[in-house]
């Protein structure tokens, strides 16, 4: 401004105050102007800056059995930053597996099924198919999800199932592209072979007890006429044998331990633990972070590629509704605004039903004594000390899989054998020597729902599996116990052999046997398919085969709820197979491919066995 002033003369005092007030004015409103715009750009710059900061290429929600897959795999890339968010605490204590024993010691599994610290606690709907029975569902709120909560009980599900996916709409899914991802995630204790892994993060091992009752149940399948398979995961899942189990050296293997523990020191990988997120940041349809609350606090953060659901059946699809995708009127009815219309989200829900069929032992020898305090303490010192001995393993040592009734093509009936009787969940103590087998269908026809009970994303949604809901699936129970008798009545097990103690001999007709199912099936943890992946032309499909939410951007689910139907078998091993497979989606990189891979067929469909 100086150089306006050098021609400027003042021939009166008074105007040259009022010219220099008015001056000044002048020079003051255009600074100000100045300062305001620059103070605009500085805050938007300021803002731009904070959220590339507060900003990662990916985000993944949930670090259970698909979130640490994912974790791991995608920051092999030291490009890719990653984000790992999880609702629940870590699964260590001052860094020790050790210390944190009741996650990481085997036969310690029930408590976390009784613990709210690492179990979301879901409960469903009454059943009315079920004498209006509200159903108990742990899920794990824990790094590791649900594999640090499990029976480490290592199942594939049978190849027909994949076969079938691919059929349902999943081209890409068939056993084919699924076979090479299940062998990458795994390292076999007894090594690679065509079926199995023999360098992958996940240890896979077999029981190592021996146990009498384990060799006579083994013993007694095959007095019935069942074939000994000596892999289930492998040629014949058919047949009855040794269980595969995520245990290594005496320690549960969850996915906490097997992929996200080996990745949390590098440098392009982030992980919260006690964070939950409560919604889906959008533009438009564009997905570009997440809102969570950590602390009391509500906070958002970025992501410049992809957000990634890993929550599970049951999160997954509440945080896709809180975030406005799902039943467009349902989501109105909530006050919910509508991001994408996607009906099928909280459909197509499936689970497995099992009931357990205990046997009275006749022999001191199954697990009751070591359940009496000075055994236990016993058991947790040696288990402590060098990782070995009766807190080693989970028990569910043996098990297997046959076909319900001539015609069927492939095993739909599994069996886990355990030497020891468990009362409600493992939530009261066994009260005499005895065995039992869990025995459930595998393909069961009743399918549920669950939809959002508020917007509030602390509120539990409310589940309805809609159990036992269809006579074939009846008729399946009743066939589930008539066979699991037929074993247990061998020759096998008569020295052992006590009075039944469920059903109990009393119960005898179809009609009583309906009865004792529906007073005392259970859920056996395996909730899925309420993402279905799908083509983008079915309805009821909420992501495509690439795993991307439909009609969105930006936006992924990778866990149990995308299978568009249950498999064959426990769902922790499908589930690391799901995300290993995914990451290479993701990655870009072209799908693992074993063509011709020899699949048992029973010689004749005629009979049962």
């Amino acid at each position: 401004m100086s150089y306006l002033m050098k021609g400027f003369k003042c021939h009166s005092p008074v105007m040259c105050k009022v010219a220099g007030s008015l001056f000044k004015a002048h020079t003051l409103k255009n600074t100000l102007g100045i300062t305001e715009q620059q103070l605009r750009i500085s805050r938007a710059s300021s803002q731009l800056s904070s959220e590339k900061a507060n900003s990662y290429n990916y985000i993944i929600v949930g670090a259970g059995s698909a979130g640490c897959v994912l974790a791991n795999r995608l920051t092999e890339d030291p490009q890719s930053s990653v984000l790992l968010l999880e609702a629940g605490p870590r699964d260590t204590l001052l860094g020790s597996t050790r210390l944190m024993w009741k996650i990481h010691m085997p036969a310690a599994l029930t408590y976390n099924l009784c613990d709210e610290k690492y179990n979301w606690y879901y409960h469903t709907t009454p059943q009315r198919h079920m004498d209006q029975r509200v159903m108990y569902w742990p899920r794990g709120r824990v790094w590791g999800g649900s594999s640090s909560l499990n029976a480490m009980v290592y199942i594939r599900g049978h190849a027909e199932d994949y076969n079938r996916w691919s059929r349902e709409g999943a081209p890409g899914w068939d056993y084919e592209h699924c076979l090479p991802y299940f062998k990458k995630a795994q390292t076999h204790e007894l090594g690679p072979d065509r079926y199995r892994g023999g360098n992958g993060p996940l240890h896979v091992s077999r029981g190592k007890t021996n146990h009498p009752l384990h060799q006579a149940f083994l013993a007694a399948a095959q007095q019935a006429g069942y074939p000994f398979t000596d892999d289930m995961n492998g040629y014949q899942q058919e047949g009855f044998g040794w269980m595969d189990m995520t245990i290594h050296q005496g320690q549960r293997w969850s996915t906490a331990s097997a992929y996200l523990r080996p990745a949390i020191s590098r440098p392009n990988f982030s992980v919260a633990e006690k964070t939950l997120v409560t919604k889906i940041l959008f533009q438009g349809t564009k997905c570009i972070g997440v809102e969570y609350v950590k602390n009391g606090q509500r906070k958002k953060v970025f992501a410049n590629k992809e957000v990634i659901l890993s929550g599970g059946a049951i999160n997954s699809p509440q945080l896709l509704m809180l975030s406005g995708i799902g039943n467009a009127d349902d989501l109105k009815k909530l006050g919910i605004p509508v991001v994408c219309h996607l009906p099928g989200v909280g459909q197509n829900l499936q689970d497995h039903l099992e009931v357990y069929v205990q046997q009275k032992c006749t022999q001191p020898i199954t697990l009751y004594s070591a359940q009496k305090p000075l055994n236990m303490l016993r058991i947790g010192l040696e288990w402590l000390w060098k990782f070995t001995g009766e807190g080693a393993t989970a028990h569910l040592e043996s098990g297997g899989f046959i076909r319900s009734e001539p015609g069927v093509p492939h095993p739909d009936i599994q069996f886990h054998f355990l030497p020891s009787q468990v009362i409600d969940h493992g939530r009261v103590p066994s009260t005499v020597e005895a065995y039992q087998v869990h025995v459930g269908p595998m393909r069961s026809t009743s399918v549920g729902w669950l939809k959002l009970k508020s917007p509030d994303p602390n509120d539990h949604p409310i589940i309805e599996p809609n159990y036992l809901s269809t006579e074939r699936d009846i008729w399946e129970f009743r066939q589930c116990v008539k066979l699991t008798r037929e074993i247990f009545a061998q020759k096998a097990f008569e020295k052992f052999r006590g009075p039944e103690i469920q059903p109990g001999n009393h119960v005898q007709s179809d009609k009583e046997i309906d009865a004792f199912i529906r007073q005392k099936a259970d859920s056996a943890y395996h909730p899925s398919c309420t993402c279905k992946m799908g083509q983008p032309s079915d309805s009821s499909a909420v992501v495509d085969p690439q795993t991307k939410v439909i009609g969105v951007e930006n936006l992924r689910v990778v866990d149990a709820s995308i299978m568009p139907s249950v498999v064959t078998g426990n769902l922790n091993a499908p589930t690391i197979m799901i995300a290993e497979k995914a990451a290479d989606i993701i990655k870009g990189l072209p799908p693992l491919q074993e063509k011709n891979v020899p699949v048992y067929k029973p010689k004749t469909l005629e009979t049962q066995r």
